[in-house]
């Protein structure tokens, strides 16, 4: 096993190990905040019936948010959150997909609470 499949690996182990517990102590929906080279997208999750309630992400949403920094993932935080409040929710719990709470995660965070998310 080369270098590149060790770290997916463990990556993998990390987002099953932090889902498990979110789920299994959790009955909020679960606010899932993922990325790629190109794009950062969100849901917002009903484990229980295994269902997405809604979902944002910066392909598209073009048009108010441009770019994959940190501007971006808050933009994309007011937006979420506004969406997750047209639903009557204001409790979640944040699921960070094994990703380390800083950079764009916490500029996403910080700006969903803001706009009113609980988690």
């Amino acid at each position: 096993m080369n270098r590149l499949e060790e770290k997916r690996n463990r990556h993998q182990r990390r987002v099953k190990r932090v889902r498990f517990a979110i789920v299994s102590r959790s009955i909020r929906p679960r606010l899932v905040f993922g990325r790629t080279n190109r794009f950062i997208f969100t849901q917002l999750i009903d484990d229980l019936t295994g269902k997405t309630i809604c979902s944002a992400n910066t392909k598209k949403d073009t048009a108010q948010i441009t770019g994959k920094n940190k501007d971006a993932a808050s933009k994309l935080g007011e937006i979420m959150a506004k969406k997750i409040q047209e639903k009557n929710i204001k409790k979640v719990v944040l699921d960070r997909r094994g990703r380390l709470y800083h950079g764009k995660v916490k500029a996403f965070a910080d700006a969903a609470r803001e706009n009113g998310l609980e988690f």
